[in-house]
């Protein structure tokens, strides 16, 4: 196979279900020439409540599936995936594989001041202790606090970003951590970029919100270009959609992640 040819092959992206729209977002911003075949299990949505070994048999299917499209890369932008098989998807796929909480944690060490770190997100991943753990592997003197706030996803699922009632939650799922005088704050959900404007205001823009899907898309430019695996081509790129269940509402919701249209959203059969 020709180089071009290769490096014409689409990154693969997959999450449980929406959120991880946010990661294709700071993806297309960084890397405009890429193709993209992104897929959320929105049938069996949401993984961040599911035991590891549901999660880690689900990795599969989602991996199979990308596989089967003939991706370069997979990125996974599920920060449960991540969390508890970030493992099965290195082992099945012989391509290149990012998860989301190497890329966040070390954005947060750059940015932490103090060495006091906070972390939220779903039961799962916080249960996981998995950004703690990257996180003192990097720097075993730093300080971690962990929160899960499972209210979050449908919040933001409902549209309700800039609700009064968003913000009172926030205040109740954050302030433990404000008083543990943290400067640095990781959005340890895909989802959870999309209350960034909530988050700040509750935490009266004294705490750096680190959004692992930034993080992650800045990672995924430093293994293309490690690997020389960049799209040159100038041809429009091409970003498919497939989920698992219920492409409309999908559309409807994931339009707001995706700050664009999202066109034709196919749905497809994975698992058993």
């Amino acid at each position: 196979m020709s180089k071009s040819a290769l490096n014409s092959k689409p990154i693969g992206v997959f999450d449980s279900g929406i959120g991880g729209l946010t990661v294709v977002r700071a993806l297309l911003e960084k890397l405009p020439n890429e193709n993209i075949v992104y897929f959320g299990d929105t049938a069996r949505v949401p993984y961040g409540s599911k035991s590891p070994q549901v999660v880690r048999e689900y990795t599969q299917d989602d991996t199979d599936f990308l596989i089967s499209k003939d991706v370069k890369m997979i990125v996974v932008a599920c920060n449960t995936v991540s969390a508890v098989a970030l493992d099965i998807v290195q082992k099945k796929a012989n391509i290149p594989v990012t998860g989301v909480i190497i890329p966040g944690a070390e954005a947060a060490m750059k940015s932490t001041k103090n060495k006091r770190i906070g972390v939220i997100g779903t039961i799962g991943t916080v249960n996981s202790n998995a950004y703690k753990n990257e996180l003192k592997r990097l720097n075993h003197s730093v300080n971690v606090f962990s929160k899960a706030c499972p209210l979050f996803v449908p919040l933001v699922e409902e549209g309700w970003l800039d609700y009064k009632a968003t913000e009172l939650v926030a205040s109740e799922y954050l302030f433990p951590l404000t008083t543990e005088k943290i400067d640095t704050l990781i959005l340890g959900c895909t989802h959870y970029p999309l209350l960034k404007s909530v988050i700040a205001k509750v935490t009266k823009g004294m705490v750096t919100l680190i959004d692992s899907g930034e993080a992650t898309a800045d990672a995924v430019v430093q293994m293309l270009d490690e690997k020389g695996l960049r799209n040159t081509s100038s041809e429009q790129p091409n970003v498919q959609f497939y989920v698992s269940d219920a492409p409309d509402k999908f559309t409807s919701v994931g339009e707001i992640f995706l700050g664009r249209k999202l066109g034709v959203v196919r749905r497809v059969n994975v698992g058993k």
